[in-house]
C-alpha cells in the first residue's frame, strides 16, 4: 500500500470579511419653501453626493416658489411657470430626494414622521397614508395666516399662504374684472385685504399695478371702478418695520388711491363684506385675509414637543426643539427667542435663510461628533416694495425695529429685488442664475409701463 502522501494537505483559504459599510445617516427635512429647499441643496452638496448622509426633502407640493413673491402670483403679474423651481429636477442636480406628502403627525419614539393622503386639487387621493424614517429631523413647514377664529373668515375670505391659494385669489380676482367690465351700470370692484403687514401692503399695491398694466393693454377705465382698502387692527400698517418706511409707504398707497383704515378690528365677515368693533361696514365682494402669523395646527404639542398657542414650535439656540435632540425647527415655524428680546423673532425670509445657512454647517458638525454652535441672528434691515411704484427700506443693524438708513425709490427698489436675487443664487449657483436674471430682465424690458403720477 502506498504511504501517506509527503505533500502538505491543501490550507484553507482565508476570506477576511469586508468591513461593515456605515449605513448613511438619513436627514428629513419637511418643507419645500425658502428655508427648506435652501437647506435640502446645501446638505445635498455636502453629504448627499458624498455619500455621507440620506437627503430626503418632503413637500405636498411638486415645486417651489419663493413666498415673498405670492401677492404678485396673486395679482396676476408674475408667471409662475417661469419662476416656479420644479423639486424632483433640482432634487437630481444637487444631490438629494424629493418625496411627495404632507405631514400630519409624528411618532418620535419610532422615528417615523407620519404623511396624510395626498389629494389633488379637486380632492381626489393621488397616494395613501404612509410613514417616513429619520434619524435627524428639520421641520420648515412655514407659517399661515392667522383666522383668531373670527366668524367667516374662513368661509368668505381669500389666503394667500402658499402658491394654489395665490393662484386661486388671481382666478377670482379676473372673475370680478370682468363681471365689473361687462356691467353696464358702473359697477365697482370693490376688494378689501386685511392685515397690513408686508404681505397685506404688496398686496394692495401689486393690485394696483396689475389693473394699471390692464389699462396699458386696453382696458382703459377699470383702474377708476378700484375701490381698494386695507384694514389693520394696529395704530398704523407694517408693525414689525421702521415707522419711516411704515409711514412713507401709507402716504404711497394713499396716493394710488387705495383707502388704508388703522385702528380697524374686524369682527365678522360675510360675503358682501367686512363688520368692524366700532359699527363701520367696509363692502367688498374680494376678500383676502393676511393678518396674523400661526404655524400649520399639527405642530401644535406634536408627540410631546413645546409648542406656542400659534402652534410654533419653541426651539433652543442650536434650533434643536427643547424636548428633542433629533428634530429640528426653523423658519416661520419655529419660535426663537433671542438673548435680550422679548419676543421670537419674526417670521421673514431673511430669519429662514439666516437659519438654513446655519443648519448647513452644524449638521454636518454634528454628525462628526462635535458640538453643535449657537445661532447667530444678523438684522440686516427691512424692505417693502409697493407694486411697481416705488419701495422703501431701512438697512443696517441697528435693531429690530428702529435705526438703520432710510431708502426709497430706485436704491430701495433694487435691494428689494437682490433679495430674490440671493435666494436663485443660493439654489442655482452663479451661471444658472445669470441666465434667470437675463430672461427676467428682457420680460421687464417688453411689458408695458404703469402710469406712476
Amino acid at each position: 500500500m502506498p504511504g501517506p502522501s509527503s505533500e502538505p494537505s491543501p490550507r484553507p483559504l482565508a476570506v477576511t470579511p469586508a468591513p461593515a459599510r456605515a449605513v448613511p445617516k438619513r436627514i428629513v427635512i419637511v418643507g419645500g419653501g425658502a428655508g427648506g429647499v435652501h437647506l435640502a441643496t446645501r446638505l445635498g452638496h455636502l453629504l448627499g453626493r458624498r455619500g455621507r448622509a440620506e437627503i430626503l426633502l418632503l413637500d405636498r407640493d411638486s415645486s417651489h416658489i419663493w413666498k415673498p413673491l405670492l401677492h404678485e402670483v396673486a395679482a396676476g403679474t408674475l408667471d409662475t411657470g417661469q419662476e416656479q423651481l420644479g423639486f424632483i429636477a433640482h432634487a437630481s442636480r444637487h444631490g438629494f430626494r424629493y418625496l411627495p406628502g404632507e405631514m400630519v403627525g409624528l411618532d418620535r419614539a419610532a422615528r417615523q414622521v407620519q404623511l396624510g393622503p395626498l389629494r389633488d386639487r379637486a380632492g381626489t387621493e393621488v397616494l395613501p397614508p404612509r410613514t417616513v424614517e429619520y434619524d435627524l429631523l428639520v421641520l420648515a413647514v412655514g407659517s399661515r395666516a392667522n383666522d383668531f377664529g373670527i366668524p367667516g373668515v374662513r368661509e368668505h375670505c381669500h389666503f394667500i399662504d402658499s402658491r394654489n391659494q395665490a393662484e386661486d385669489f388671481n382666478t377670482a380676482l379676473r372673475t370680478e374684472v370682468i363681471r365689473c367690465l361687462a356691467a353696464a351700470d358702473g359697477a365697482t370692484l370693490d376688494i378689501a385685504i386685511v392685515g397690513a403687514g408686508a404681505t397685506g401692503v404688496e398686496l394692495t399695491a401689486e393690485i394696483n399695478t396689475a389693473l394699471d398694466l390692464a389699462a396699458a393693454y386696453g382696458f382703459p377705465g377699470l383702474r377708476e371702478r378700484l375701490r381698494l382698502t386695507l384694514v389693520e387692527t394696529a395704530p398704523r400698517i407694517l408693525g414689525a418695520l421702521p415707522e419711516r418706511v411704515a409711514e412713507a409707504s401709507r402716504q404711497e398707497l394713499e396716493r394710488q388711491k387705495a383707502v388704508v383704515l388703522t385702528g380697524a378690528q374686524v369682527v365678522s365677515v360675510d360675503a358682501e363684506g367686512l363688520n368692524l368693533k366700532d359699527g363701520r361696514r367696509v363692502p367688498a365682494r374680494l376678500k383676502v385675509w393676511a393678518a396674523g402669523v400661526a404655524a400649520p395646527a399639527f405642530l401644535h404639542e406634536l408627540d410631546g414637543l413645546e409648542s406656542q398657542r400659534n402652534a410654533q414650535l419653541v426651539v433652543r439656540p442650536t434650533l434643536q426643539t427643547t424636548r428633542d435632540d433629533a428634530i429640528f425647527a426653523m423658519g416661520d415655524c419655529a419660535a426663537l427667542t433671542l438673548p435680550g428680546q422679548e419676543r421670537p423673532l419674526g417670521a421673514t425670509a431673511q430669519v429662514a435663510q439666516q437659519q438654513a445657512k446655519h443648519l448647513a454647517r452644524a449638521i454636518p458638525a454634528l454628525l462628526e461628533g462635535r458640538p453643535l454652535p449657537e445661532f447667530d441672528y444678523q438684522h440686516r434691515g427691512a424692505l417693502v416694495a409697493i407694486g411697481h411704484y416705488n419701495a422703501f427700506g431701512s438697512l443696517g443693524r441697528r435693531g429690530l425695529l428702529g435705526g438703520g438708513t432710510f431708502i426709497q425709490g430706485r436704491i430701495a427698489q433694487i435691494s428689494y429685488a437682490s433679495l430674490y436675487r440671493q435666494h436663485q443664487l443660493a439654489l442655482h449657483g452663479f451661471w444658472r442664475s445669470l441666465l434667470f436674471w437675463a430672461s427676467d430682465l428682457l420680460r421687464r424690458a417688453s411689458t408695458p409701463r404703469v402710469r406712476l403720477e
